[in-house]
């Protein structure tokens, strides 16, 4: 395994859309696993192979057990609505009021080659959530109510 370098905002392939992964070989599972040990080297909680410079539909997620390596996500189901604050390992410094479902239900394929449904809610789900955006070029500061200096939330929050 390898820590990769986590691009930052700015960095052009942060806003490119991700290609599908047709086939999970092992390149796609070393990906995987070092994405993990990317996050976990950075105190993050979930990072999207954009991040580190490829662009495939990837993700990987710190599960309550162990971390989840999610292969082409996507929200099959949403509901509800909740305002909450986020960060993000390529926006250092700054975190923001970002409203989204308060519930979905995630389908992906594991590093297994199995297809995995699941409903998850609150915080994890706005981990998925944030995630996937990534995937789609979107960067929580895109869709952010109110961007904060990590300095400045410490002072309003």
């Amino acid at each position: 395994m390898a820590i990769r370098q986590i691009r930052l905002e700015g960095d052009p392939i942060l806003r490119k859309k991700s290609k599908e992964v047709k086939l999970i070989d092992e390149k796609i599972i070393q990906l995987a696993q070092d994405m993990i040990e990317t996050m976990r080297d950075a105190n993050g909680i979930g990072l999207a192979a954009p991040q580190v410079g490829i662009l495939k539909r990837i993700i990987v997620i710190e599960g309550e057990d162990n971390p989840i390596i999610a292969i082409n996500p996507k929200i099959v189901y949403s509901e509800g609505e909740i305002t909450d604050l986020e960060g993000c390992l390529s926006v250092p410094g700054f975190s923001g009021f970002v409203k989204r479902p308060e519930k979905i239900t995630v389908e992906y394929t594991n590093e297994k080659n199995e297809n995995i449904v699941i409903d998850v809610n609150g915080y994890f789900a706005r981990v998925f959530l944030h995630e996937i955006d990534h995937l789609d070029g979107i960067l929580y500061i895109d869709v952010a109510e109110k961007i904060f200096r990590e300095q400045e939330e410490k002072e309003e929050v």
